[in-house]
């Protein structure tokens, strides 16, 4: 199993903003932390304003913030919104499978539990359950310019 760039990209964003929730934080500033193209993270930022997660505040004094405090934000409710689907293999997809041997195989009821496992350990944990760290533990363009180690 691989997770898409966009669930990638959707957690970093949420992670960075749950380490500063001191007021709005630019496209720019999270895609120059992360190396991450601000046109992609963009795309990113607007599905994760639609699902409720970050606000989206626009213009010249705009940027991001959380929506809702880091101890809401399930990371299993973000995966499901992130991924575009979670069809490990061919024949979860009943409209494109053309596995001959899908009535009769026994993989796929493994790989639904598997899948099922998966998405429970994810609902037991929130953004704050990962976003716990000492700010020994953090790289610099996590914390607060005042805290940031230098060189």
């Amino acid at each position: 199993m691989h997770l898409t760039l966009h669930a990638d990209y959707s957690l970093r964003i949420l992670l960075y903003l749950a380490v500063r929730p001191e007021g709005l934080v630019s496209t720019q500033e999270v895609s120059e932390a992360y190396g991450i193209s601000k046109h992609h993270l963009v795309r990113v930022v607007q599905a994760l304003g639609r699902h409720g997660f970050i606000e989206v505040r626009p213009g010249r004094a705009g940027g991001i913030t959380l929506a809702r405090a880091p101890s809401e934000i399930s990371l299993g409710e973000v995966f499901r919104v992130t991924e575009p689907d979670f069809h490990l293999v061919e024949c979860f997809d009943k409209d494109t499978n053309t596995c001959p041997i899908a009535p009769a195989c026994g993989l796929k009821g493994v790989l639904f539990e598997a899948r099922a496992a998966f998405l429970a350990v994810l609902d037991k944990y929130t953004l704050a359950d990962v976003a716990r760290r000492s700010p020994k533990e953090l790289p610099d363009f996590f914390l607060p310019v005042s805290a940031a180690r230098g060189p």
